[in-house]
């Protein structure tokens, strides 16, 4: 399928929404979806970001785009501003483009797309144009994990690099957590998708990284055999050379005070284990 079709294909999965595997089946073209957005792009904010993972960030930045709305509703939100409360410019394709142009003029050694999963018919459409126009660093995708199967195949060709925060490893968590009662098992058909389409994370001699899967997951309290869950499935459904960035910077924020068990922080003995359980099963880790 050429390209432009598979983004007449992204058009079409939004008009009666099934871009996430919610399926809220909403016509975006006058309602919003469960992600808070309709028919507009709205954008909280972009430019080069020097604190992603070290393969991301280089020395000159990763180009993010930070996007408003989000499919999960994760009570623990660190960016609820954007992603709940849906606070965003409204940014026109033509607008989006010249941002991912501006990003790489600026030096930035890739576009990271952070929150893209409702609105990649968008995202499509504008990495296929700013390609035309010069665009040649890779494209990112930095989502949640709670991918639909049927759109990242469309997406296949347009992303150089996934990076999904894979959340948990529990289905029952991520409903009490995320407001989604089958998280861990569309997780994990998103993820093998992924890895079919970039394989494992590329990095060149500058320490780039090119072309692949980089896989995180922010440590939760109390949630350290789901942790080693998701290990145990990269481990032996994806590869054992994935590229993991166990993240430690959890800290109670938007509703998480609603739940005793995620009003404090992580344990600092759980996750050097999880770090040295990490290293032991050989997964190339992040720092």
């Amino acid at each position: 399928m050429q390209p432009s079709e598979r983004v007449k294909k992204l058009w079409e999965m939004w008009r009666r929404c099934r871009l996430c595997p919610r399926e809220c089946l909403v016509n975006r073209e006058v309602q919003l979806g469960t992600c808070g957005v309709g028919k507009e792009l709205l954008i909280g904010s972009w430019g080069p970001h020097p604190g992603e993972e070290s393969p991301l960030t280089g020395w000159r930045g990763s180009g993010t785009i930070f996007f408003a709305g989000c499919n999960l509703k994760c009570v623990f939100c660190q960016n609820y501003d954007l992603s709940h409360e849906v606070r965003g410019k409204r940014t026109s394709s033509g607008e989006l483009i010249k941002i991912m142009l501006t990003l790489q003029k600026y030096g930035c050694h890739n576009i990271n797309l952070v929150t893209p999963t409702h609105v990649v018919p968008w995202i499509a459409e504008g990495i296929l144009a700013a390609r035309e126009k010069g665009l040649e660093v890779p494209v990112v995708y930095n989502c949640g994990g709670y991918e639909s199967v049927e759109a990242l195949r469309l997406l296949e060709g347009f992303v150089d690099i996934y990076m999904p925060d894979v959340k948990y490893g529990s289905d029952k968590v991520g409903e009490k957590y995320s407001g989604v009662p089958d998280y861990w098992q569309v997780a994990q058909r998103a993820l093998k998708e992924m890895h079919r389409q970039v394989g494992d994370l590329e990095i060149d001699s500058q320490g780039l990284a090119g072309k692949g899967l980089l896989i995180r997951h922010l440590v939760l309290p109390e949630q350290y055999e789901g942790a080693q869950k998701i290990m145990d499935f990269l481990q032996q459904e994806i590869s054992p050379r994935t590229y993991l960035n166990l993240m430690a910077q959890y800290y109670p924020a938007y509703r998480s005070g609603e739940f005793p068990e995620l009003s404090c922080p992580i344990s600092p003995f759980e996750y050097r284990a999880l770090q040295q359980e990490a290293r032991e099963k050989g997964f190339r880790l992040d720092r």
